[in-house]
């Protein structure tokens, strides 16, 4: 099964911590566990796209004012729920904010 996680911090809160990030990437990894992982750009870099009455609405930002803001993921390939959240609890950024871990849905495609 495979799952999301989604890293929310606060783009003010000081992240110093690059060797951890490293450490649990490398971790990750050695296990096979890791399909996929980035950090995002500064949410400043960030578009929000709506369709409206049949007119489409771009705006700059994420779609909700929040001091937590979507930081980057992982895409992780384990057995079950427990597997990935015990992989969100040891992100570094855990600590001081939040992971939402989410299991991505399997859908085949006609044809």
């Amino acid at each position: 099964m495979q799952y999301i996680l989604l890293i929310y911090t606060d783009p003010e809160t000081d992240q110093s911590e690059m060797s951890e990030w490293y450490a649990f990437t490398e971790e990750l990894r050695a296990s096979g566990q890791m399909v996929a992982g980035e950090p995002l750009h500064p949410v400043e870099t960030a578009s929000t796209v709506r369709i409206r009455d049949g007119r489409t609405l771009i705006t700059d930002g994420p779609f909700a004012e929040t001091k937590e803001v979507l930081g980057g993921y992982y895409i992780v390939d384990v057995d079950d729920v427990e597997q990935a959240t015990a992989w969100a609890a040891k992100l570094p950024s855990t600590r001081y904010g939040s992971t939402e871990v989410r299991r991505i849905m399997e859908v085949a495609m006609p044809g």
